[in-house]
């Protein structure tokens, strides 16, 4: 029988090593056990759908279509091949989760070939992408490569350091795009211009970055699904973070707050999530709470010190959680304010909970980034709080391993909002000199007639000042 939210608060204040048996349990409490906290979230019906459950990713049929999406834009520009070198790009067109590091990695898509891809990669990824979409994998051992040094073919002996650029244009060259357009999704250096050059040297290059990354920006019906779904996830973190700081109150710290709702978090997605223990099933999933913080370190926008701090009465309380569903989730932050709070604390909340508001009313197709920040900028300085503002309201919401994108709600982005657009929603401000700050974020669903943030966690003063 599954433990109560109080046994299982009980249990992680004798330590954390409770976490993982609670929290599974915890997690495991039927939809009708609704804490306190849960039933003060709100329902919007403009929400979108979220995906079902046994959709825990996008499928490769999503992939496919959306490499071929790029292959036929790339070749309205006269691309003959598409090369992708980065990491968001790879995973967002081959749906292959992996992460290059230093390990340099190609996947190159010929336009004349409806539904091939080839890859360029280290052997460490070998078995990711061939048993994913691969039509060939040509691969070097690892970085950095000597020529001839494959210890797995059983050539074990140093040789000359391989130039892997050079490599893969040179597996470019063999597969036969020796002329025409190579169209790669980043700025070459001079360097690699010149090596290019030299290689293929009656070919051309041309840069489909922009290409790219519009594709990103504007999220497909099946990406919005898959972040509401992650927002349902969310909604009940903050629920369970909300509970537990009522319940362990000034014995917590901040750290073992941020520890028991990741726990909590993880367990609670992971006993919807389908999974064998194989390479690409529960992909791009992750719950972090590693900013959770309380008192003066909620002061600095981007503060560098660990966050070891017991909750005390009067502190401002930051919680922080991102999370990830099959690449797709965000950013969803909350402020508390622990009594008792002073004026300025509540002029503070009552200024950014304002903000959010302007940016959810001026958000829709065809409004420009700059205008949403302006407007947002001036309630704060009309406000009196010029000198708490540190940063722009927002930043695009990125998938997969990209999560700050293009366009920025900020006084210098020009770019007009569209529809399937998202956006952070994260207006903070932050008084060092009295040693509290509120920035809260949510995810901004662009729409065809407006906006809709995805999270049901209210911005209200029952939900964020609290009593202990």
């Amino acid at each position: 029988m599954p433990i109560s939210r109080r046994k299982f608060m009980q249990n992680m204040g004798l330590g954390l090593a409770a976490a993982g048996m609670a929290g599974g349990e915890l997690a495991c409490i039927p939809e009708s056990g609704e804490s306190a906290s849960e039933k003060l979230l709100v329902d919007n019906p403009a929400q979108p759908e979220p995906a079902a459950l046994g959709y825990d990713r996008l499928p490769l049929s999503w992939y496919r279509t959306a490499a071929e999406k790029l292959r036929d834009r790339a070749a309205a520009d006269g691309v003959d091949a598409v090369l992708l070198g980065s990491d968001p790009n790879l995973v967002y067109f081959t749906g292959c989760f992996r992460g290059s590091g230093e390990r340099s990695t190609w996947a190159l898509f010929p336009v004349g070939e409806k539904d091939s891809v080839y890859w360029y990669s280290p052997a460490i990824d070998r078995d990711l992408i061939t048993s994913w979409w691969c039509t060939e994998n040509e691969s070097y051992f690892c970085y950095p490569h000597a020529a001839g040094g494959f210890p797995n073919r059983g050539q074990a002996s140093p040789g000359p350091r391989v130039d892997l650029w050079e490599w893969v244009l040179e597996g470019l060259k063999k597969r036969g795009f020796v002329v025409g357009v190579i169209g790669v999704d980043t700025e070459l250096s001079p360097s690699r211009m010149k090596t290019f050059r030299r290689i293929l040297p009656r070919a051309e290059v041309m840069d489909i970055s922009a290409i790219c990354l519009k594709m990103r920006m504007i999220k497909t019906p099946e990406e919005i699904a898959l972040t509401q779904r992650a927002y349902r996830y969310f909604d009940k973190i903050h629920a369970f973070a909300r509970d537990y700081i009522l319940e362990r109150g000034t014995d917590a710290t901040d750290f073992e707050i941020g520890q028991a709702l990741q726990t909590y978090g993880i367990n609670l997605m992971m006993k919807d999530v389908r999974r064998d223990g194989r390479p690409h099933s529960a992909v791009g999933m992750d719950v972090t709470a590693r900013y959770v913080r309380t008192g003066v370190a909620t002061a600095y926008p981007h503060p560098n010190q660990f966050f070891y701090n017991r909750v005390r009465k009067g502190d401002a309380l930051y919680v922080n959680t991102d999370i990830r569903l099959g690449g797709y989730g965000g950013e969803c932050y909350r402020n508390y304010q622990i009594a008792p709070w002073t004026p300025e604390q509540e002029k503070m909340w009552r200024v950014v909970a304002e903000c959010v508001q302007i940016q959810v009313e001026e958000s829709r197709p065809g409004a420009l980034c700059c205008d949403i920040a302006a407007k947002i900028h001036q309630n704060q300085v009309s406000s009196g709080l010029a000198e708490c503002i540190y940063h722009r309201p927002a930043h695009g919401a990125g998938q997969n391993f990209e999560g700050h994108q293009p366009p920025f709600i900020a006084l210098g982005d020009h770019t007009a909002l569209e529809a399937g657009m998202m956006f952070s929603v994260e207006p903070g401000l932050y008084d060092a000199a009295r040693g509290f700050g509120i920035n809260p974020s949510d995810c901004l669903l662009v729409t065809e007639s407006g906006s809709v943030l995805l999270s049901r966690v209210p911005y209200s003063t029952e939900w964020s000042f609290l009593t202990l």
